[in-house]
């Protein structure tokens, strides 16, 4: 995935949004939620069984989860399928999760990559 240059200090509107998009995310149910969206869209059935969480619970993470724009919707009769709003969120958790396995497993940080990152 090409990375965009991030500029230093941060715009206003950009951290307000990352703020809240880390709001969003520190939840391990909503966390769940956004993996099990990484493959493939689902209905709040698919997700209240895969989670084995109540649909009113998981209506309730789908919300938070739409209002901070990490979650889209489409409707297809009387189901209504949520899928990832975009390809940065799934790169996001991966990120995070390969962070928390290589320091469960105490393993050894990837080779630097050139500098691209901050400006």
């Amino acid at each position: 995935m090409r990375r965009h240059a991030l500029a230093m200090p941060p715009d206003p509107v950009d951290l307000a949004h990352v703020t809240g998009l880390f709001q969003a995310l520190a939840d391990s149910t909503r966390l769940t939620l956004l993996l099990a969206l990484t493959d493939a869209e689902r209905t709040v059935t698919d997700l209240s069984e895969t989670l084995r969480q109540p649909q009113s619970t998981v209506s309730r993470h789908l919300a938070t989860l739409r209002h901070a724009r990490l979650v889209q919707t489409r409707r297809d009769g009387p189901r209504v399928y949520y899928r990832l709003a975009d390809a940065h969120l799934t790169h996001l958790l991966t990120e995070a999760f390969s962070h928390a396995q290589h320091a469960r497993l105490g393993l050894p940080d990837h080779p630097a990559a050139p500098a691209r990152g901050l400006q």
